[in-house]
C-alpha cells in the first residue's frame, strides 16, 4: 500500500510550517544571546514542551513500542527515574545554573574546577553528538525510506538539509516552537494509531487489556530464550536485572542529562526565570513520563492486533526473525487510512528532528561560547560572534547529512556499534565529575583529571569485555551486568576524585560562591 495525495500533502503542511518557523524567527538573532538562549525570556510550559520534544525522540516513536510489541514493560521502569531526577535538579542544580547567567553546561566547570576541566566537557559534548546526530538522520531516513520508497540517499538529504536550515536560520526560538509543534504531533500520531486499533478489533480496548493481561504482556518482565515472559526481581544486584537497579539506572541516566547535557541546560537558560526554569522541569516529566507509557501501550495494543490479524511479517518481528522497530512502520503503512498515513509519518519525522535541532543549536552555543569566545577570540564583535554561530551551525549540519551517508553506504551496524562506543567511553563518569562539584567543596582540575583517567580505564575495559570478550583472561572479567556500567563509571569518577581531592596539597582555594548545594542561599537569592 503506498502513499496518496492526501499523505504527501500532510507532510508538505508540516516541513512547510517548520520552515516558515524557522525564517520567521530568523529576524530576531541579532545577537548570540538572542540565537542560543531567545533573550532568556521563555514561559516555563514553552520550554517544557520543548524538553519532552528533545528527550522522546525516535526511541520514543520506534523503540518503546518494540519493545512492549516483543516483551513487555521492563523498559519503561527507567522512565520513571525522571520525576525523580527532575525533583533534584530542581532544587539543587538549576539555581546554580541560573545564579551566573550561564549559556552552556561547561561554563560551570570552569567556574568549580579550572578551564583544562571545561574544555573537557565541551569537547566530549561536540564528538558525541557530531555521532548521535547522523546516527539519529540515518535511521529517521531509513525509517522514511522503508514508509515511502524513496530513494535512501534523497531521504537523508531532504530531511538533513531541511532540519538543518530551520535551526541554522532561526536559532533557539525555531528549535523550541518547531519542537513544541512536534511534540503535539507527535503525540497526536500515537493517539491515532491506537484509534485505529481499537475501532478494528472486535473487542476493542477492553480486548488489548484482556489479551496483555492473560499473556503477560503489561507485566515487569524479561523476556528468556525459551520465548517466555520471566518477572525480574526488586533487590540491589549488580550482576542482574531487578526493579530497583533499572529505576536507579534511570535516576543516574537523568541526572546526567540534567546537570551535563547542553541541549538541557540551555533551556534552562533559556527561561525567563529561575521558577519558569523549574516550572518547565516539572512540565516536562508530567508530560514525558505518561507519553512514555503511551506509547509502551501502543506497543502492546500492536501486540493484541497482529494476534487478532495475523501476517507472516508481525509474525516474524515478534519471533525474531525480523527487528521489532520495524512493526510501528509496518502498522501505519499497510492499516492507516489515507491522510492519517501521511500526519503518523510525519510525527516519525518529528521525533527525530525534535532531536536534531536541539542538537545543532547546542553544538553551535558549545563552540562559540567555550571554545571560540574564551580561547580564539575573546574580543570580538557580538556580530563576530553570530556569524560564527551560524557557520558551526551549517558545519555541524553538513556532517551530520555526510555522516548518515556514510552509515548507508557501508557496514551500518559496524559503525553505530563505534559511534557509541566512542560516546560512551568519552562522556563515562560524566555526572560523577558534577555530583564532585555540586555535592562537594573539594577538588581542582588535579583531582579531577585522576578521576577523568581512571574512569577512561574503566569504561575501555567494560568495552572490551562487551565486544572482544576473548581478549581478557579469565581474572579480568567483567563481575557486574554492563547495563550498569553507568551507574558504576560515575561512582568511580566522583570517588576517585574526592579521594584525589583529599589528599592532594591544597592550592588556592576557588571562590565556590554559588557553585555547591552548599552555598544554595547565595543562589537563591539569585532567582529571578
Amino acid at each position: 500500500m503506498g502513499l496518496t495525495v492526501w499523505d504527501y500533502l500532510m507532510l508538505a503542511v508540516y516541513m512547510g510550517g517548520m520552515a516558515w518557523i524557522g525564517v520567521y524567527f530568523s529576524r530576531k538573532n541579532t545577537d548570540t544571546e538572542q540565537y542560543f538562549v531567545g533573550g532568556r525570556s521563555f514561559a516555563g510550559w514553552v520550554v517544557g514542551l520543548s524538553l519532552v520534544g528533545t528527550s522522546l525522540s525516535s526511541v520514543t516513536f520506534l523503540a518503546y513500542p518494540a519493545d512492549a510489541y516483543k516483551t513487555a514493560w521492563l523498559r519503561f521502569i527507567p522512565a520513571l527515574g525522571l520525576p525523580i531526577a527532575i525533583v533534584i535538579a530542581a532544587y539543587f542544580f538549576l539555581p546554580i545554573f541560573r545564579s551566573r547567567r550561564m549559556t552552556s553546561a561547561y561554563e560551570y566547570l570552569e567556574y568549580r574546577f579550572g578551564p583544562s576541566v571545561r574544555i573537557y566537557g565541551a569537547l566530549t559534548f561536540l564528538v558525541g553528538q557530531l555521532f548521535r546526530l547522523s546516527i539519529i538522520l540515518y535511521l529517521v531516513s531509513l525509517l522514511l525510506h522503508e514508509m515511502t520508497g524513496w530513494n535512501m540517499t534523497l531521504c537523508i538529504v531532504v530531511c538533513g538539509v531541511f532540519v538543518a536550515f530551520y535551526t541554522i536560520v532561526g536559532g533557539i526560538d525555531a528549535v523550541i516552537w518547531t519542537d513544541v509543534i512536534q511534540t503535539i504531533v507527535l503525540v497526536l500520531g500515537g493517539v491515532l494509531c491506537v484509534l485505529v486499533i481499537i475501532y478494528k478489533l472486535p473487542g476493542g480496548l477492553g480486548q488489548i487489556i484482556s489479551t496483555a493481561v492473560a499473556d503477560h504482556k503489561l507485566a515487569i518482565a524479561e523476556l528468556q530464550p525459551d520465548g517466555t515472559m520471566q518477572p525480574i526481581g526488586w533487590g540491589l544486584s549488580l550482576s542482574q536485572k531487578t526493579g530497583t537497579m533499572m529505576l536507579i539506572y534511570g535516576v543516574v541516566a537523568f541526572l546526567t542529562e540534567y546537570s551535563a547535557n547542553q541541549n538541557t541546560v540551555q533551556r534552562f537558560a533559556a527561561s525567563k526565570s529561575t521558577r519558569e526554569a523549574r516550572k518547565a522541569m516539572f512540565v516536562c516529566a508530567a508530560s514525558s513520563v505518561p507519553i512514555w507509557a503511551f506509547y509502551m501501550f501502543l506497543g502492546t495494543s500492536l501486540y493484541v492486533f497482529f494476534q487478532v490479524f495475523p501476517t507472516l511479517e508481525a509474525t516474524e518481528m515478534l519471533n525474531g526473525a525480523r527487528k521489532p522497530e520495524q512493526i510501528l512502520p509496518y502498522f501505519i503503512i499497510h492499516y492507516l487510512p489515507p491522510g492519517v498515513t501521511g500526519l503518523v509519518i510525519a510525527a516519525a519525522v518529528a521525533a527525530a528532528m525534535s532531536s536534531l535541532d536541539s542538537s545543532i543549536n547546542a553544538i553551535s552555543a558549545v563552540g562559540v561560547t567555550d571554545l571560540y569566545k574564551r580561547h580564539f577570540a575573546p574580543d570580538r564583535p557580538e556580530r563576530h560572534y553570530l556569524h560564527v554561530a551560524w557557520v558551526l551551525a551549517t558545519v555541524a549540519g553538513v556532517a551530520m547529512i555526510f555522516g548518515a551517508v556514510i552509515l548507508h553506504r557501508t557496514d551500518a551496524t559496524t559503525l553505530q556499534d563505534i559511534a557509541t562506543i566512542i560516546a560512551s567511553v568519552l562522556v563515562s563518569g560524566l555526572f560523577g565529575m558534577y555530583a564532585l562539584g555540586f555535592f562537594t567543596r573539594r577538588g581542582d582540575a588535579r583531582a579531577v583529571w585522576i578521576g577523568i583517567a581512571c574512569t577512561l580505564v574503566f569504561t575501555a575495559w567494560t568495552v572490551v569485555a562487551a565486544h572482544w570478550p576473548d581478549l581478557l583472561p579469565g581474572a579480568l572479567s567483567v563481575p557486574f551486568n554492563l547495563y550498569y556500567t553507568g551507574i558504576v563509571g560515575n561512582l568511580i569518577m566522583f570517588a576517585i576524585g574526592f579521594l584525589f581531592a583529599s589528599l592532594l596539597p591544597a592550592r588556592k582555594q576557588r571562590s565556590l560562591e554559588r557553585l555547591t548545594v552548599w552555598d544554595l542561599k547565595g543562589a537563591r537569592s539569585q532567582e529571578d
